[in-house]
């Protein structure tokens, strides 16, 4: 009889980490108290993988709110900047906002609308058809806004961004004014310096004002990219990934941590006797398709993997091959048409082939990253380790 289970994902309890803990043997023990505790059988290519706050957390990767400041001010000057293009969120900009606020004399802070990247919405596209605004080329000052659509909360936290970002700036010390564009270059209007905090589009919203006169301008990538007065630090990436920590300090995203999935395979295949594919994941990238947010606030979704997660899947579509090249057949005839098909895959490519179309053409890391995102959640449940089975099976595989 064939094995009915196919990928099965499993959120693994471990202890709360805190700053210098031993992840290599946290993670490792904890696999195995599963397999202990609970009958978790490890076969060749099963993937561990590890939320990167837990990774962080061991590292100390935090940075404070005078930390940022004092950054901010090395960087700019401690003048008006433009801080663009921030995403509306208090875990995750709230307490930077704080900090780059009390390195500055002024905030010019331009908002994205009718959503920020991510897809926390300000206001209803619809409202702005009614309204008559055109996103892609009006600017909106806090006074229009307000005239043109009042005083509007975001659906699940109950905020209005507008008023809260604008409160945190000034009870950091700093003037503010609030503009809404979607061209990077209005904020040129009210200043030459600009700090950009768009995550996905940073590369192309830099070159945009560099080449329109700005005169200095930096990504959220190169705030904290480098420790301040002892402090944590990413260099690639900066404040970007950063969540809450407590009201004075933010937790990096994690950093140098592609040794410490291979520290972990390597102990787990010494412990187990199997090869088993190790990943760090952050934010998944999915939609909700109510609250319009598609999640990924982290640069990206796997900062380190072992390489057997590298490339992108290379399937077939089973109910395509059933609708088409077996539509004539039914029950055994029809699975054994399908498994040797599957198996006579080459190993090439399948980019192109009708038999693949409408297979998932995603990066596996940001795949299983997802997977285990949904898996773990954010909340209370304990299991910042995940242990995934059969996600590399297929209909061949008993």
């Amino acid at each position: 009889m064939s094995r009915m289970i196919g990928t099965v994902s499993m959120g693994i309890r471990a202890p709360i980490i805190r700053q210098g803990d031993d992840l290599v043997e946290i993670v490792t023990n904890s696999i195995l108290e599963a397999m202990k505790q609970d009958g978790l059988q490890p076969r060749d290519r099963d993937v561990v993988a590890m939320t990167e706050a837990i990774v962080a957390r061991s590292q100390g990767n935090y940075a404070s709110v005078e930390n940022i400041a004092q950054d901010v001010r090395n960087k700019f000057g401690g003048e008006t900047v433009g801080v663009i293009f921030p995403i509306l969120s208090r875990n995750r900009f709230a307490i930077c906002l704080r900090g780059i606020a009390s390195g500055c004399k002024k905030v010019v802070l331009m908002l994205s609308y009718p959503s920020d990247e991510v897809g926390n919405h300000l206001i209803d596209m619809d409202l702005l058809d009614e309204k008559g605004v055109n996103p892609y080329s009006d600017v909106l000052t806090e006074e229009k806004y307000r005239e043109l659509f009042g005083y509007t909360k975001h659906p699940f936290t109950g905020v209005d961004y507008v008023e809260y970002y604008t409160n945190l700036i000034r009870e950091s010390g700093a003037e503010v004014e609030v503009i809404f564009a979607n061209d990077p270059r209005a904020v040129l209007k009210y200043t030459k310096n600009v700090l950009n905090c768009d995550i996905h589009t940073r590369q192309r919203t830099k070159r945009l004002l560099r080449a329109a006169g700005a005169e200095k301008v930096y990504g959220l990538d190169e705030i904290m990219n480098t420790s301040i007065n002892g402090s944590g630090c990413n260099e690639r990436y900066g404040l970007l990934g950063s969540n809450k920590a407590t009201e004075d300090t933010v937790k990096l995203f994690p950093r140098d941590c592609q040794d410490l999935v291979e520290n972990i395979q390597q102990r787990l295949l010494k412990e187990t006797g199997k090869h088993l594919e190790v990943m760090v994941y952050g934010d998944g990238a999915f939609k909700d398709p109510v609250g319009k947010i598609w999640e990924l606030a982290d640069p990206v979704v796997s900062p380190a993997y072992t390489s057997g997660l590298e490339g992108t899947p290379n399937e077939l579509k089973l109910k395509y091959l059933a609708d088409n090249d077996f539509a004539d057949l039914s029950g055994d005839a029809l699975k054994d048409a399908i498994k040797d098909k599957i198996q006579h895959k080459d190993g090439s490519s399948l980019v192109g082939n009708m038999a693949a179309q409408g297979t998932t053409p995603r990066r596996l890391t940001d795949l299983i990253g997802s997977l285990c995102d949904l898996t773990s959640g954010s909340g209370d449940k304990g299991t910042p380790i995940i242990y995934i089975q059969g996600y590399f099976d297929n209909f061949t595989n008993d």
